[in-house]
């Protein structure tokens, strides 16, 4: 059996590889940019040409991470969102093509700021802020802000009446600015649109209270390429923004539509349709709604748009590959964001299996799994966050090192879970948080017992956050010859506590899972939440905490420790002061994947 520390330099291998995310085309398609981690304490900005003609290059490195970005009109500079030790404080600055850096808001902002775009002028500044116009302390909800440039000015073009997450996207002539608003119902979402002089805020697309509608322009600033869900799926249409008219272009409920955006270069959208957790791009014609299936590569390939010389780019990936930035041109496939030195060979790592369980009420439920090579120690569920998301074949440090240390893993897509259509998706609302969803992920338990992969009372559980939940359902309520050993990372452990210490542009989201606010269903909170029912634990715990953490704060953590001490239940705890929600550090993260490994083999062969 592999002796941990023989894994030290295939560790040091894993977190030296550099995915790319948020990766944005320059206006004028001449350049990619992204953010890459992996490659210091904190985030960077890279770039490449997008003509493949020069390798990437950093363009911003230095003690903050860079969270997200927009480019400028003129594609000389991009606007960067920027916090420190995932506190998600984020500032704003400019930072041009030579690295010439000019602040745009506070660095480290007493409210948080979501997005962060250019008017055409360079005057204007357009984000949304939980900052209130009058006094500037910090408020429930957002204000969509006009910010200009040169005097610091804020102007709000936008009030929003009830908490919401929103990132304002403002048109490519500078215009207008599309947001969403929450303030009918948590469940929903309505698209409104408000000029940039503050004029005509309106709501330009409500599919119903509890339906969300999302919107990205089109690159003619009229239309709006729009994603709305029906009764049982999502459909596709292009809204004119003069009219405010949609003219549907995809409507078919066997579809599982999960994005759609028009490309500036493009004459058609993308849109992507995700099916049993595997992704497929079509180009669709925005007059007659045809589609047509964009050309694969083995693997995921997602499409961000084409290059000036029509070359598209995109993202392509699978479980032995990791993601990467290619330019596909033809039968030519090249790579624009490798780093030559921070590769890994496909053959060190563990391919991804499609594996499939029935539930206890028989729902079919479908999962990833990973085997290692030679004698297995047991069985390790991951959980993934959100719970609107899904696990996919990709590649997961973590999860490649706790195989390689003799662990099988499996990444469940329990319902919730993106990936296999709107019913299954919308489905966890009809008990709540910790409903259905956590009996999906024990039967995944079981059917690895029952199916050989472990043996009983060698399968552990572990995730992030909705993962870390997750983790501590399990151990809450499954014994031990089923679930031996849970090691939340930032998960919930009391829901109202939860919810009042969120940020809070967060709790609709609450709001919407559980069916309200505690004031309205206090009773689902509570028999929801894990800390009431710590005596129970029969297996191993191990607690993980971001101690920056804004949106499941550390106060989940605290409060859990007194109930677990009160209770005579032993436990582990790792703690890391410069994290926020999730462990993102290289060296953090490898120092968690050392723990994790070591509690779980220590937890089985008790």
């Amino acid at each position: 059996m592999t002796d941990f520390d023989t894994l030290e330099p295939f560790l040091d291998r894993l977190f030296r590889v550099s995915e790319p995310w948020g990766a944005r085309l320059s206006p004028d398609g001449r350049y990619l940019a992204w953010i890459a981690g992996n490659l210091g304490d904190a985030t960077q900005l890279w770039r490449a040409p997008a003509d493949g003609s020069a390798p990437p290059q950093r363009w911003i490195a230095n003690d903050r991470d860079c969270d997200w970005f927009f480019w400028a009109p003129g594609s000389a500079s991009v606007i960067l969102g920027q916090s420190r030790d995932g506190d998600e404080r984020v500032g704003l600055s400019q930072i041009a093509l030579d690295g010439t850096t000019r602040a745009l808001t506070e660095e480290r902002p007493d409210f948080y700021i979501q997005g962060g775009q250019i008017d055409p002028s360079g005057r204007f500044l357009v984000y949304a802020a939980n900052r209130d116009p009058a006094t500037g302390r910090e408020i429930e909800t957002n204000v969509i802000y006009r910010h200009e440039i040169a005097t610091g000015e804020r102007v709000a073009l936008a009030r929003l009446q009830r908490a919401a997450y929103v990132t304002p996207r403002l048109s490519p002539e500078g215009k207008q600015v599309l947001y969403y608003r929450k303030d009918r119902d948590p469940a929903g979402e309505q698209l409104w649109l408000v000029g940039m002089d503050g004029s005509r805020d309106r709501e330009i697309l409500n599919e119903g209270d509890k339906r969300k509608v999302e919107g990205l322009w089109a690159p003619d600033s009229r239309q709006i390429v729009v994603t709305a869900e029906a009764e049982a799926h999502q459909r596709v249409g292009v809204l004119d923004s003069a009219t405010d008219q949609v003219q549907w272009l995809i409507d078919d409920p066997a579809l599982m539509i999960s994005g759609a955006h028009w490309p500036k270069r493009s004459d058609r959208i993308v849109v992507t349709e995700t099916r049993g957790a595997r992704d497929l791009a079509y180009l669709v014609d925005p007059a007659s709604g045809q589609r047509t299936l964009f050309p694969g590569l083995e693997g995921a390939f997602l499409p961000v748009g084409p290059a000036a010389d029509g070359a598209w780019i995109g993202y392509h990936y699978d479980a032995r590959h990791p993601t990467r930035l290619v330019r596909q041109s033809g039968d030519a496939t090249v790579s624009l964001s490798d780093i030559p030195d921070r590769r890994i060979a496909a053959a060190e790592l563990a391919a991804a299996e499609d594996f499939r369980w029935q539930s206890g009420d028989g729902v079919e439920i479908q999962g990833w799994l990973c085997r290692p090579k030679g004698t297995v120690r047991g069985a390790i569920i991951l959980v993934h966050g959100g719970p609107t998301a899904h696990s996919e074949d990709a590649f997961d440090p973590e999860l490649q090192y706790l195989v390689a240390a003799g662990f099988a893993v499996l990444q469940p897509n329990y319902r919730g879970s993106t990936g296999f259509g709107l019913l299954f998706q919308e489905s966890i609302k009809q008990e709540g948080w910790g409903g259905r969803e956590q009996d999906d992920i024990a039967c995944g338990a079981k059917a690895l017992i029952a199916r050989g992969v472990a043996a009983a009372g060698r399968i552990g559980v572990t995730g992030t956050s909705y993962g870390g939940y997750s983790s501590w359902c399990q151990i809450t309520r499954t014994p031990p010859d089923i679930i031996k050993a849970a090691a939340p990372i930032c998960g919930m452990t009391d829901l109202v506590v939860d919810y009042e210490t969120t940020r809070p542009d967060l709790r609709p989201y609450s709001e919407e899972m559980i069916g309200g606010s505690p004031a309205q269903v206090l009773e689902r909170y509570r028999e929801r939440s894990p800390i009431h029912f710590v005596e129970r634990i029969r297996g191993r715990l191990m607690i993980v905490q971001g101690l920056n953490d804004p949106n499941v704060t550390p106060q989940n953590v605290t409060d859990v420790r007194r109930r677990l001490d009160a209770a005579g239940i032993p436990y582990e705890l790792l703690l890391f002061e410069d994290e926020g929600h999730g462990i993102s550090k290289p060296e953090n993260r490898k120092h968690l994947c050392r723990r994790l490994a070591r509690f779980f083999a220590d937890a089985f062969d008790a």
